[in-house]
This record gives structure tokens, sequence and C-alpha cells, in this order.
């Protein structure tokens, strides 16, 4: 039997990458046409997208990368913004001079 969730069930709820790295909390759903369009999940001081992002406060998820939603939500690490080191930021700064 299929187990149904309400959308009020998944808000607050932690979500974590297919590597098991903590990503945020889901603040709220995006909803286009009656459907799930994605979830904009918040990026807590603990998480791995506070660190991605800096001062953003956080992302949309498209809804086709969540893999599973229970006691937490699962996303494939596909969702996750790349992050760059600090140098290599400044290095890549330098050569478009």
């Amino acid at each position: 039997m299929l187990k149904t969730k309400k959308i009020n069930d998944v808000f607050d709820m932690e979500v974590f990458t297919d590597d098991g790295n903590y990503f945020g909390d889901v603040e709220e759903a995006v909803l286009s046409t009656n459907k799930i369009f994605g979830w904009r999940v918040r990026a807590t001081k603990r998480s791995y997208l506070n660190k991605v992002l800096g001062g953003a406060k956080g992302v949309i998820v498209p809804h086709q990368l969540v893999k599973s939603i229970g006691d937490i939500m699962i996303i494939s690490k596909a969702a996750v913004p790349s992050y760059e080191d600090e140098n290599e930021t400044s290095t890549a700064s330098t050569m478009r001079e």
C-alpha cells in the first residue's frame, strides 16, 4: 500500500543528500498547476548549504531530484550547488582580468 504525506507534514523537515550530508530544512512547497514543482530549502547554520551559499537564505530543489520523503527528505547530490574553494575563486577572478 502506498503511503502518502500531507504537505504540512513536510514543512521544517530535515533534508539530506544521498551521500548523507545535512543539506537544510524544508521551508515551503512550490506548486505549479496543482502539482509540486519543487521545495524551497532553507540554509541553516550547521548545513552544507550554508557553507556553499554564504549569505543566501536557501535554494529551490526540483521535485524530480527528491528521492524519498519519510521522517527526513533525501535528495540527489545533483541538487547540491558546486562548492569552490576561496583560493580557486580568487585565481579564477584574476584570470578574467
